[in-house]
């Protein structure tokens, strides 16, 4: 980070420093007549001030503190695996109509698309056999019952009716099962319980969430296969994941339970999210290893592959030299260095190591110590009268 001194213009900067320096030279000697013949003195590497131009600046005094990392990253908007579903094709067939366009907000149960199925047939005629079967396997069963007590029937005959009826009634069962497992309108298996015709013998695919349709895989007359074509992605976009890239470097700070803010540049405001996943993967083309952020998107605000902007903050408490920012200057190599206060009085040069920036503050990884003063306020001052 380089100091307003080195990336601002020159002359309104030159302008705005000399200014200062008349009004610290100025108030000095609006004081005391000696301090009047008092000049600031400046060395090679040390300045020293009177005592009305330290009155303008400010020290601070380095000491350990506690802070909370925030790591900024990047990251993709994916859907929520955990409410999304491929919705594949349950009998096979030609597709005869699509009743639903990407976009489209479905309820559990919704048709979604039309197929002339010939599993559809067999599976509505199976079921209509069925349960004509058990139903008279059972009315000869309870008559042989009735026989049997008059003994117009054996008893084993009456056993085997009473078999014959329990087993044409379980593969009555499984006929409905298999209805149901096709996603058959529940007015046409009344229809057929009722002993009614079914008009027209279609397969019908429908939602098995309540969302949007997200994907649409299939077009009017493609064929499908029972199990395997996928026709549909619907999802619950009311929550979705954020896939943040966290470098090597800040993984130990990030963790599960984090708090996190995403946003778009689209719009000013941010949305809040947690972190609930950290991949046990380091992706090799770019080191980075991905955080789940789970987000509310309320509004479906968010979109597929959308790049967003991450604020991951950290629960974990570090502790480090921590000096304000205003203190870090940047010499004419850009290496940073804070003037501290020495034993007689001057301010040196500190030449330090900048670690991570916790808001308006840097952690000084190296060059300076607990108890050493540094110029909070002032610093740009003295490096003018440095370079003079």
């Amino acid at each position: 980070m380089k100091s307003e001194f080195i990336r601002g213009s020159r002359f309104p900067l030159a302008l705005a420093v000399t200014s200062l320096a008349i009004a610290m030279l100025c108030s000095g000697c609006s004081s005391k007549p000696e301090d009047s013949v008092q000049a600031a003195a400046v060395t090679a590497s040390n300045v020293t001030l009177t005592a009305a131009q330290r009155q303008h600046i400010h020290l601070y005094t380095v000491a350990p503190s506690m802070f909370s990392k925030t790591v900024e990253t990047t990251g993709t908007v994916d859907f929520d695996n955990d409410q999304a579903t491929s919705v594949l094709a349950p009998f096979s067939g030609p597709v005869s109509r699509l009743l639903v366009a990407p976009g489209d907000k479905v309820k559990k149960g919704d048709p979604l698309a039309v197929v002339e199925s010939p599993d559809f047939s067999a599976a509505t005629s199976a079921y209509s056999k069925a349960l004509v079967t058990a139903r008279n396997a059972r009315r000869l069963a309870d008559a042989d019952k009735d026989l049997v007590q008059h003994d117009g029937v054996s008893q084993r005959e009456q056993q085997q009716a009473q078999t014959d009826a329990t087993n044409a009634e379980a593969d009555r069962d499984a006929a409905l099962q298999a209805l149901v497992s096709l996603n058959v309108d529940p007015k046409t298996i009344k229809d057929i319980q009722a002993g009614r015709p079914v008009s027209r013998v279609e397969g019908t695919i429908r939602s098995p969430i309540t969302g949007t349709v997200v994907e649409k895989l299939i077009t009017p007359g493609q064929l499908l296969q029972a199990g395997t074509t996928p026709c549909f992605t619907v999802a619950d976009l009311s929550r979705v994941w954020v896939m943040a890239q966290i470098s090597g470097s800040e993984l130990a700070s990030v963790s599960v339970g984090d708090t996190a803010e995403v946003t778009t540049g689209v719009a000013s405001k941010s949305i809040s999210g947690t972190v609930d996943n950290i991949s046990a993967l380091v992706n090799p083309d770019t080191r980075a290893v991905v955080a789940r952020v789970v987000v509310d998107n309320r509004g479906d605000f968010l979109k597929k592959q959308m790049y967003v902007g991450v604020r991951i903050q950290s629960r974990q408490q570090s502790s480090g030299l921590l000096v304000p920012v205003s203190a870090i200057l940047r010499d004419d190599e850009n290496l940073p260095f804070a003037y501290t206060t020495e034993r007689d009085g001057s301010f040196a040069r500190r030449h330090v190591t900048l670690g991570y920036r916790s808001g308006d503050r840097y952690q000084i990884a190296d060059g300076l110590k607990a108890g050493d003063q540094v110029v909070a306020d002032g610093g740009i001052f003295m490096q003018f009268m440095q370079s003079q």
